[in-house]
């Protein structure tokens, strides 16, 4: 691995810290809030490496580096003391349970207000980059260099969307607006229930691009660019009539054209030059952009302005939506092999980071927020879902006990089943590292 890879990947790691310490901090508050005693704030998971006794919390660092966790008293059932979990209504304890989450949520939101606020909305194009021979998108006519627009009159921005609107329509058909070549065809297609593996329910491979103004920056001497009188610091506008939001639409456009010659627009000192470029046969293992001589281009991405007053309500509506699509897409998880494959621990976090800093045009700190933004809601949801030892389990049995009107379950069967949950998630946990660093290892990729 490139050392700059390697760095770029330790990004993670302050990220994690910030977003484990938010979410104990909010159980730490909230136990405060609700009058319980607060024992143990450990950072990890025990056994414990070391701890300092400051105002009775005992404050740890702990030997496996996955989580972390508050301890109060009255935590295993037993102490019915005023100031323990265990005597306080089970709206408290529920309360003390879900604030973690919370925490998760709100931190979420104050990062997509602040990006919002600060930058805009960046805008991405959707393009087919693959079509499976057989597949839905074969039989509907799609092909390689298309961008879906919308599906059932929905605009779309991003992969994810049209993963989870394939899931949502699987078996029936849907409607999807692409854009060849400056026009826009409706297309029906039937993604599959049960696709074959690896192909996606409507069998397509896509990648993403933001949206921007795509400018050279360096040329390649004497290559067809050169020739055709294109000059560094160029604005391509467009190429073969249609509009160039991105160096995706370059390449495809020169692919269509290898051998012959293609029409092209650049923007210079406020003015349009319209010139003709000679697209030569791709080489061996080199991108065609560079064949043709364009050495090095950079892709300033457009930012949407969101005026002051709604940047607030829009932080909660991408937040809302990102949400949205992690529920969709976990249960999406199970359905094949290759989605069990995409489970990451710190170790493939930390390779998926990188990867999306090198691949994203997007300011450094804005993609390592929308990273933040995304693991936060996935701690949050993850988190509250009924596994034990989580505290979704947790409130689970809490609301056992709601219903039971008021008689808890046995402490020491709840410890028992909590105790195996740990087990088996450190264990998952351990497993999935095993496969974070076989993936690294041989090369493979998180991003298509």
């Amino acid at each position: 691995m490139p050392s700059s890879d390697f760095f770029n990947g330790l990004y993670i790691v302050p990220i994690l810290a910030v977003l484990i310490l938010i979410h104990e901090i909010g159980h730490f508050v909230s136990a405060r809030m609700c009058g319980v005693k607060v024992e143990e704030f450990g950072i990890g998971i025990p056994p414990r490496l070391f701890g300092v006794m400051r105002k009775g919390v005992l404050w740890s660092v702990n030997a496996i580096p996955f989580g972390g966790f508050v301890r109060v008293k009255g935590e295993d059932g037993k102490n019915v003391e005023p100031d323990s979990m265990n005597a306080k209504r089970p709206s408290q304890r529920a309360f003390f349970l879900a604030a973690g989450a919370g925490m998760n949520i709100l931190l979420a939101i104050a990062l997509m207000i602040l990006v919002i606020g600060i930058e805009g909305i960046p805008h991405q194009s959707i393009y087919i980059d693959g079509v499976s021979s057989g597949s839905p998108a074969a039989k509907a006519g799609w092909q390689r260099g298309d961008r879906i627009v919308a599906v059932n009159g929905k605009d779309l921005e991003t992969a994810d969307e049209v993963r989870t609107s394939a899931a949502a329509n699987a078996g029936r058909e849907m409607t999807t607006t692409i854009e060849r070549r400056g026009k826009l065809i409706d297309t029906t297609v039937s993604p599959r229930k049960n696709p074959p593996e690896g192909e996606g329910r409507v069998g397509v491979l896509i990648t993403e691009r933001s949206v921007g103004n795509l400018s050279i920056v360096e040329l390649v001497p004497d290559s067809p660019a050169a020739i055709a009188g294109l000059q560094v610091g160029d604005k391509i506008a467009s190429i073969n009539n249609r509009p160039v939001t991105d160096n995706y639409v370059l390449a495809t456009e020169l692919e269509r054209f290898i051998g012959s010659s293609v029409p092209l627009v650049v923007e210079r000192n406020g003015q349009q030059v319209t010139t003709t470029i000679g697209v030569p046969t791709r080489r061996a293992n080199e991108e065609l952009t560079l064949t043709a001589g364009f050495a090095t281009l950079k892709l300033v991405p457009i930012f949407e302005h969101v005026p002051a007053l709604k940047v607030v309500p829009r932080g909660f509506e991408e937040a809302y939506n990102t949400t949205k699509m992690m529920i969709i897409g976990l249960k999406e998880l199970f359905s094949s092999r290759q989605n069990l494959e995409q489970i990451a621990g710190p170790v493939g976090m930390g390779q998926l980071t990188s990867e999306l800093v090198d691949e994203s045009e997007l300011p450094l700190w804005v993609t390592l927020a929308n990273i933040a933004i995304v693991l936060s809601l996935n701690l949050a949801l993850l988190n509250l879902l009924p596994i034990p030892a989580l505290d979704g389990a947790r409130l689970m049995f809490v609301l056992i006990e709601v219903l039971r009107g008021g008689r808890k379950i046995a402490p020491e069967k709840e410890g028992l089943v909590h105790l195996a949950g740990m087990v088996v998630l450190i264990g998952l946990m351990f497993v999935i590292a095993f496969s974070d660093v076989r993936r690294i290892v041989s090369g493979e990729s998180f991003l298509p």
